[in-house]
């Protein structure tokens, strides 16, 4: 887990390095100090010396402005060092969640990656910048002021000794029990993140619904939850102040009383005494700032390994040793495909399918809800690899290809497709990146959608907002439609793409993709007859199985499920014309 950690440290080791030297200089100086300020009381002020007091005093005055010096310059370049590596671990976690497949994702839930790149990466920058600082000052301080208050008296400095086993078994109790409390917090985070971005994606549905009672219940729920274990690992936690000022106070009664009596005895000066509580406030601030840092580091452990948990997650698409990097032609076919989400026999949703699509045919798609046609589309640019079968795409095993470059040649059109913020025209380029404004133009009027656009006060430079909430349904889609066009594929997926659009739009889509893309192959998704009538060949799903292949007319006059489809959207069409 370390070791993965700071692997991302990467360009700013150098500065990593450059703290402890720093902190080193800084604690060196500190513990000069305390003996230069005896000299001042015991040769200077005592002595009546006002030219020792000026000399001495200047010096104190100097060596703590360069210590101030060493600290600031510490403080800065850890603050960089942890911050760099916060940078580093965002982008490499961000980088590796795009590698990862679809199952995956699933496996982690989009809810706990956004927790772990944002607050987890915070908790291990906080602690590494405590680290490469607070834990070389602390005891590098400790044990100098321990070794220089022996040095001045080790029948006052036996004191130290003592306080220091009654800290490390407060520490160790505070880490045994608040570990698995702060491990329960951070998948809370995960459940609040989960219903703040359901919440927030489905705020029309909420609204329409009139829920918000529930959903502000529903946040309430997780809220007080997480409000009853934080604050519990935080009283928890707590403890270390008082435990912290008990052994501080203790110490400097110890200390005032002996040293007093050592006076009295002459067998110390006043100038060591005040020098030994010096030392002796350097050695428990040490231990406190030590006992802060633990804490941090139980926060940051568990952040750690929810974060090497997902570094560590392997894709489960891999692209082969040596890969294919072209695609011949957009002719696909399943031979005796199976799939399972969960790789289980019983749990196929794709079972035994078997198809060829010659290039340049349009395939209409049609099925009841659950049938599974999306996931059989999904299957054709490895979103997911099949778990029985093969598919081949251009004569080739799917999985003999570069999965970026058969992805590049298959271009999906979604029903639920997703516009991002930005403008029309960054949003088209997502096709293109080097679309000239005639061709997005010119693909905009293919799929239905230039009129519309032309009517936005901005038109093309009109900005999106996340999501594309501020464009309706079927303008989001003819813009995903034109989008994918400009990619101009040997494959085109058109899951249930036009089902927000009118017939006449539909149809006048249809035939702009004929004439745009005649060699691409085309599998088009629709609940409407209407959409793929046309089609070369049409399949019928039903449970995840092939149910019916053929044409239209064929189709109509052997398959029933396709005969009860087509009849119940006629008698539906036929009510609404009357």
């Amino acid at each position: 887990m370390i070791k993965t950690i700071l692997g991302q440290v990467k360009e700013f080791k150098k500065t990593s390095l450059i703290v402890p030297l720093l902190v080193a200089l800084e604690v060196a100086l500190d513990i000069v100090i305390p003996l230069v300020m005896a000299m001042l009381i015991d040769q200077g002020i005592e002595a009546g010396n006002m030219k020792k007091i000026l000399v001495i005093g200047a010096i104190l005055i100097v060596l703590a402005i360069i210590a101030l010096f060493f600290g600031t310059l510490s403080g800065k370049y850890a603050a960089i060092a942890s911050a760099g590596l916060a940078k580093n671990l965002r982008l490499t976690l961000f980088s590796h969640v795009q590698e990862l497949s679809f199952s995956n994702i699933d496996k982690f839930s989009t809810s706990s990656l956004i927790t772990r790149l944002t607050t987890d990466v915070t908790n291990v920058q906080n602690a590494y910048q405590m680290i490469i600082r607070i834990l070389i000052r602390s005891p590098l301080m400790f044990i100098f002021s321990l070794i220089m208050a022996f040095r001045i008296n080790s029948t006052l400095a036996m004191t130290f000794i003592y306080i220091t086993p009654v800290l490390a078994i407060g520490l160790f109790l505070m880490i045994r029990f608040a570990f698995p409390v702060f491990d329960r917090v951070f998948k809370m985070y995960d459940r609040m993140n989960k219903v703040v971005q359901e919440n927030l994606q489905g705020i029309r549905v909420v609204k329409s619904f009139v829920r918000e009672k529930h959903e502000k219940e529903k946040f309430g729920s997780v809220s007080e939850d997480m409000y009853r274990n934080f604050s519990l690992a935080q009283r928890i936690v707590a403890m270390n102040g008082p435990l912290m000022q008990f052994s501080m106070y203790t110490a400097m009664l110890l200390i005032s009383w002996v040293g007093a009596k050592l006076i009295v005895n002459s067998q110390m000066t006043t100038g060591e005494l005040v020098s030994m509580f010096t030392y002796s406030g350097q050695i428990l601030m040490s231990l406190n700032m030590l006992s802060m840092v633990f804490v941090m580091l139980i926060i940051s452990r568990t952040s750690a390994r929810r974060i090497k948990e997902v570094l560590d997650e392997e894709s489960s698409l891999k692209n082969p040793a040596n890969p294919v990097m072209s695609i011949q032609d957009g002719s696909v076919a399943f031979k005796n495909v199976s799939f399972s989400y969960v790789n289980r026999n019983e749990k196929y949703v794709i079972k035994d399918v078997s198809f060829d699509i010659k290039p340049g045919e349009v395939v209409g798609v049609i099925g009841g809800t659950g049938s599974a046609k999306s996931t059989l589309v999904q299957l054709i640019p490895r979103l997911y690899d099949v778990t029985k079968g093969s598919i081949e795409v251009g004569g080739l095993d799917v999985r003999k290809y570069d999965i970026e470059s058969l992805r590049d040649e298959v271009a999906m059109v979604l029903q639920q497709n997703v516009l991002f913020s930005g403008t029309i025209k960054e949003n088209l380029r997502w096709g293109n990146a080097e679309a000239t404004d005639e061709e997005l133009v010119r693909v905009a009027k293919i799929a239905q959608a230039d009129d519309f656009i032309q009517e936005l006060p901005d038109k093309y430079d009109t900005v999106l907002t996340q999501g594309g909430t501020n464009v309706s349904g079927g303008q989001k889609q003819r813009l995903t439609i034109a989008r994918a066009l400009l990619k101009r594929p040997k494959i085109l997926i058109m899951d249930d793409s036009t089902s927000a659009v009118d017939t006449k739009t539909d149809h006048f889509i249809r035939e702009g993709l004929k004439r745009e893309i005649p060699g691409t192959t085309t599998f088009i998704i629709a609940q409407r007859i209407s959409s793929i009538q046309d089609a070369d060949k049409i399949i019928v799903l039903d449970k995840g199985e092939i149910h019916g292949l053929g044409t239209h007319d064929a189709l109509l006059l052997e398959n029933e499920i396709y005969q009860e489809v087509h009849a119940s959207q006629q008698k539906g069409f036929g009510q609404h014309g009357e």
